[in-house]
């Protein structure tokens, strides 16, 4: 697919639309696959075409991770994934550090939360180092609720119960932001099951 008008700024935007319809449109498995499909590859030719833009890096990662997320986190860490995600969150980091709120921060993080260790495949993956980036994150920009649902599990990972109980605690009492309602709605529900899980 090429980039509507060969336009950063279009590709980009095309690339939301991916994510936002395969996240919260889309009702089945099949059909979110077949769109962060649409997204991964839109996100590869942009990344060709715009090297040094974090926009387009970030936007690839989100739908990535998403198409990850429908194939299973082992599959995905056997073909690559992880590794991918790793080199392009760093490579968001030292283009633009507090794009999308400190996306690459999160980024990073979020793929050493949820990596498994593979010995000889995939041996990197440490949860120590995904709260050091999930807190770097909320250092440049403005906190979103999908950062603290990720640190509350990182942290809660390290045996740090209470300080990932009180996070999410302070996220479901915060009213929901008008820029990202259907987000924050969806962390809000994910932080209330998740104390309930740890309870």
């Amino acid at each position: 697919m090429k980039t509507p008008g060969g336009e950063l700024e279009a590709g980009v935007y095309l690339l939301k639309c991916y994510y936002y319809k395969g996240k919260f449109v889309s009702d089945n498995n099949y059909t979110k696959k077949e769109i962060f499909s649409e997204g991964k590859s839109l996100g590869e030719q942009l990344i060709d075409r715009h090297p040094r833009s974090a926009a387009a890096y970030y936007w690839y990662l989100v739908n990535l991770g998403s198409w990850a997320e429908l194939y299973g986190t082992l599959a995905a860490a056997k073909e690559g994934v992880a590794n991918i995600m790793r080199d392009h969150a760093e490579e968001i980091i030292s283009l633009e550090p507090d794009y999308g709120n400190g996306g690459g921060y999160f980024m990073l993080g979020a793929v050493h939360l949820k990596s498994p260790y593979i010995p000889f495949i995939l041996s990197w993956p440490s949860n120590k180092l995904a709260v050091e980036h999930l807190e770097k994150a909320l250092t440049q920009g403005d906190k979103t609720s999908l950062q603290t649902v990720y640190l509350a599990r990182a942290l809660f990972k390290e045996g740090r119960e209470k300080e990932a109980k009180d996070l999410l605690t302070n996220l479901i009492s915060k009213p929901l932001s008008l820029e990202n309602k259907v987000e924050d709605l969806k962390n809000k529900l994910e932080a209330e099951d998740l104390i309930a899980k740890w309870n």
